[in-house]
């Protein structure tokens, strides 16, 4: 797997992977590293989108049960990532070209909008199905960007949305067939290009302030049924 970064213009394009971009500690590195090429550039403006299948697959649950041992450790930098997201100081856009669950449906959650392709993929948090509890910090992220309703529903069932029944819900914003996807994300970006990146990070680190804590607090004791 491969994260990379490319441009459109002032726009920063995130790419996290061809194949199920699954959150595996060498996997989180690279999107740390790519995060830090993209501040480092000070473009006005994120997508992030994957190129396969998958948009991501969310926690590497195979890695997991090898190292329990590592799990306070694994589940800090999970959080951490999706805290910056959340947080970044320019405005964000999620592309999920394809299937995004668990944490992979929590990466575009984290960032400030979302457009999902049309024809296939689905937006699911299948914890209550995999034995994995949400940790204090994911269940925050999620409530902070849902109604209630669509917390309960999307949480508590493990349902899997499609593109449609994710607008609906209010999980994304938009749809688009694949071959619009990236014109549909950049056409979310363009207006808000050139927000004064200081103020807009002061301002979402305001509005996230409870969520971004909760993801930043330290694990202790993790263990799971897996």
């Amino acid at each position: 797997m491969t994260v990379s970064v490319d441009y459109r213009g002032e726009v920063a394009v995130l790419d996290v992977g061809t194949d199920e971009n699954r959150f595996s500690p060498n996997w989180l590195e690279s999107m740390n590293s790519a995060l830090d090429v993209v501040t480092e550039g000070k473009p006005t403006g994120l997508v992030t989108v994957g190129s396969g299948k998958f948009f991501s697959n969310g926690l590497d649950v195979e890695w997991m049960t090898g190292h329990r041992d590592r799990l306070d450790w694994y589940f800090d930098t999970v959080e951490s990532l999706l805290a910056r997201i959340l947080t970044l100081p320019l405005p964000t856009v999620a592309a999920v070209n394809g299937h995004a669950f668990g944490a992979g449906a929590m990466l575009a959650t984290a960032h400030d909008f979302r457009v999902m392709r049309t024809d296939r993929g689905y937006f699911c948090f299948p914890e209550v199905d995999v034995k994995i509890p949400f940790t204090a910090g994911m269940a925050a992220l999620i409530q902070a960007k849902t109604t209630p309703g669509t917390a309960v529903a999307a949480m508590t069932t493990g349902r899997r949305f499609s593109g449609e029944e994710a607008r609906i819900a209010g999980l994304i914003d938009a749809t688009a067939d694949i071959d619009a996807l990236m014109s549909a994300a950049s056409d979310m970006v363009s207006p808000l290009v050139g927000k004064d990146a200081v103020t807009l990070g002061a301002i979402k680190s305001t509005m996230f302030a409870e969520v971004a804590t909760a993801l930043s607090k330290p694990k202790a004791g993790i263990d799971l049924a897996l």
